[in-house]
C-alpha cells in the first residue's frame, strides 16, 4: 500500500536538497531550475541577467517552489565564490550542482576569430572551473552528511562527434566530458556523483549567438530533417539523474534528437 508519505516522496524525490544551476536565465538552465524545484529541491539560479532570474524565481514561487536568484558572471572567480558563500548562508549549502553556463560560436579556423575562441574558452572552461572550485567543498560536505551529492556538467555531442567549423567549441566540450570522468574518480569515493550530459542540437539561445553564416545556415537547414531537442527534455534528464537511488551514478549521458545522425 502506498502511504501519503511515500506518495509524496515519489513526486518530490529531491525534497530537502539544495540545487545550484548556472546559465539559469534561459534554455536548459531555466528549464532545469523549474524541473528541480518541482521535484522538491530548493534552487539557487545563477546567471548574468538579473531580470530574467527574478522572473524565474517568481514563477517557481507561484508553483510552490523555493528559489534564490544570484546575478553573477561565472568567468569572475571572485563573484562566483561570493555566490557560493551566499548559497551556504541562505540555503545551507549545495548538494546538487548543475554546471550549465556556456556559449557556442562556430567559425572556420582560417578566419582567426581569436576573440570568439577566447570567449568560448573563458566561459566553457574557465567559468566551469570557477564554479566547480567554489562549490566542491559544499558538495563533499553535503555528501558526508546526507549520503550523496551530485555534480552534473553540460557537455555536448560535439565532445564526441565532428562538426565542420565547430572545432574550438567542440574542444571546450571535450574538456568538460574528460574532466567529468576524472572528477568522478576523485569525488565518487566521497559519495559525490559526477555526470556529463552530452546533448545533440537543443533549441536554445545558443543558436542566436552564432555569427558565422555557414554554421548558421547549417543549423537552420537541419530543422527541415531534425526535430530538435527542447530544453525541458534535458531538464527531465537532469531531474532523473539526481533522483536515482544513492548507489546509482550515470557518468555519461548522450542525448540526441531521434533524426540527428551524428
Amino acid at each position: 500500500m502506498i502511504t501519503e508519505t511515500s506518495a509524496t516522496a515519489s513526486t518530490t524525490p529531491l525534497n530537502g536538497r539544495v540545487a545550484v544551476i548556472t546559465g539559469a536565465s534561459s534554455g536548459i538552465g531555466e528549464a532545469s531550475a523549474e524541473r528541480l524545484a518541482s521535484l522538491g529541491a530548493k534552487v539557487a539560479v545563477l546567471a548574468r541577467r538579473a531580470d530574467r532570474l527574478d522572473d524565474l524565481v517568481t514563477r517557481i514561487g507561484k508553483n510552490g517552489g523555493t528559489a534564490v536568484a544570484i546575478a553573477v558572471d561565472v568567468t569572475d572567480a571572485a563573484a562566483v565564490q561570493a555566490a557560493a558563500e551566499r548559497v551556504q548562508a541562505e540555503l545551507g549549502g549545495a548538494d546538487l550542482l548543475f554546471n550549465n553556463a556556456g556559449v557556442m560560436l562556430p567559425a572556420p579556423v582560417e578566419e582567426l576569430r581569436a576573440d570568439q575562441w577566447q570567449r568560448q574558452i573563458d566561459l566553457n572552461i574557465s567559468g566551469l572551473m570557477n564554479v566547480i572550485g567554489a562549490f566542491t567543498e559544499q558538495l563533499v560536505r553535503a555528501a558526508a552528511e546526507r549520503g550523496v551529492a551530485d555534480l552534473i556538467n553540460t557537455s555536448s555531442s560535439a565532445a564526441q562527434n565532428l562538426y565542420p567549423t565547430f572545432a574550438v567549441y567542440a574542444a571546450t566540450k571535450a574538456f568538460v566530458s574528460h574532466l567529468s570522468k576524472h572528477l568522478r574518480m576523485e569525488l565518487g569515493p566521497k559519495k559525490v556523483r559526477v555526470s556529463a550530459i552530452e546533448p545533440g542540437i537543443v533549441g536554445t539561445e545558443l543558436q542566436d549567438h552564432v555569427t558565422d553564416a555557414g554554421a548558421a545556415a547549417w543549423l537552420e537547414g537541419s530543422k527541415e530533417t531534425v526535430d530538435w531537442l527542447q530544453p525541458h527534455d534535458i531538464a527531465q534528464t537532469v531531474g532523473f539523474i539526481a533522483s536515482l537511488p544513492l548507489r546509482v551514478n550515470l557518468p555519461q549521458v548522450f542525448i540526441m534528437p531521434t533524426a540527428q545522425a551524428s
